[in-house]
């Protein structure tokens, strides 16, 4: 669309040639722009105008306003075999940063990132909170250090995002069902790490987050549905279906660990069954003693230890049970295994395929995943910086 295109009239009778409508032309054109360039790349204003449309005269000024403005700047020069050599254009990561927040059980991660997605500053700190408001403060002093390591300034972050375990609540501003962090849904916490940080802040679920994490940076890239299986500390899944978040009506999709698990007393959900603390659980009974973890259970299998041998083998079956249930109902062209189980793929990947012929037609591929510990983190800075582009984008073009 040209600038001297017409336009149609809007409410009341405007005219297109009033002064609001020929701004709001040029910010679309600007807009396009930085899109194109976004999405394919470095480009001449004669390539920008092939692939847009506009005219050269519309995408040169257009270019000079988005480099007035910070948006873009040149990045070096292309000499073609006949004409003049263009100068290239992409835009400019250092116009503002996000920040993306993974709260874990375990350990708390932390990442400013440029608008290019690229991270310039990150921490990772054991998360040794004993109490709710403890882990508050954690994630506020954590942060603001990594944006202060970071060289960037407080008025450069246009936006932040946390994932954490359970699901946030908009209308109450507070976290339910994070039964592995005690305290963590108490009202104001949320309210209380957003004064506190002085950005825009929101709160998504961890699977979700690392979900898109993967569709993003890693193996989910191209897939028309897939399922993350988050399997560590607890369980969850996260889906991402034509690249968007499905997160149901009241952001609870993906809380498979809530689904009941039949016949045994001492097993009431699939959270029981399939998380780390259902393989330690599992190894004991089987004869393995001492301080036992997760990870140490599946080294000890890697060694031939008969009762950790066993009690991965018994972690198969009911991983695959869950992601026979994400088939039933979801239908994913790929299952990606997450979090800290996910981790021992090379033990589980086989077992989990032979079990899954056993239980279902439906046979999705499954991988492991490719971001591993990072893919909350990443799913989260993602995230962030889908809005973060916006509001830079606004601030910097605004008249």
């Amino acid at each position: 669309m040209d600038e001297n295109a017409a336009m149609p009239l809007g409410d009341a009778g405007e005219q297109p040639d009033q002064p609001w409508n020929r701004q709001r032309l040029r910010s679309t054109n600007e807009r396009m722009l930085l899109d194109r360039l976004r999405s394919a790349g470095a480009a001449s204003r004669a390539q920008l105008a092939r692939d847009t449309g506009l005219s050269k005269p519309t995408v040169s000024s257009a270019l000079a306003a988005l480099a007035e403005a910070g948006l873009v700047h040149e990045v070096g020069t292309h000499t073609p075999e006949r004409g003049r050599v263009a100068v290239l254009y992409a835009p400019d990561p250092s116009a503002g940063y996000a920040l993306g927040i993974d709260i874990g059980r375990g350990w708390l991660r932390v990442a400013v990132a440029n608008l290019d997605g690229e991270l310039v500053a990150r921490a990772d700190v054991r998360n040794r909170a004993r109490s709710s408001g403890a882990l508050a403060d954690l994630v506020v002093t954590t942060a603001l250090q990594v944006v202060g390591n970071s060289g960037v300034g407080h008025d450069e972050l246009a936006h932040a995002v946390v994932g954490t375990p359970g699901v946030y609540d908009a209308e109450q501003r507070r976290v339910r069902y994070a039964m592995h962090l005690p305290g963590w849904g108490r009202a104001g916490l949320v309210d209380r790490m957003r004064e506190e940080l002085g950005v825009p802040l929101e709160v998504h679920n961890d699977a979700n987050l690392a979900a898109l994490g993967e569709y993003t940076y890693g193996v989910g890239a191209g897939s028309r549905l897939f399922a993350y299986i988050m399997i560590g500390t607890g369980l969850g899944m996260g889906v991402v279906s034509e690249g968007r978040l499905f997160t149901g009506a009241h952001g609870g999709a993906g809380e498979i660990g809530f689904l009941p698990w039949p016949g045994q007393q001492r097993i009431q959900t699939l959270e029981d069954a399939v998380s780390g603390v259902a393989v330690v659980e599992s190894a004991r009974r089987f004869g393995m003693t001492g301080q036992l973890t997760a990870k140490a259970v599946f080294d000890a299998a890697r060694q031939g230890n008969p009762a950790a041998v066993k009690a991965v083998g018994l972690e198969s079956e009911r991983i695959a049970h869950t992601v026979a249930a994400a088939a039933a109902v979801l239908d994913p062209d790929l299952v990606v295994l997450g979090g800290g189980v996910g981790h021992s793929v090379d033990l589980l990947l086989r077992p989990v395929r032979e079990n899954l012929r056993a239980l279902t037609p439906l046979r999705p591929k499954i991988v492991p995943s490719r971001l591993g510990e990072d893919a909350v983190l990443l799913g989260a800075v993602a995230t962030a910086l889908g809005t973060a582009r916006d509001v830079v984008f606004e601030r910097r073009s605004a008249p």
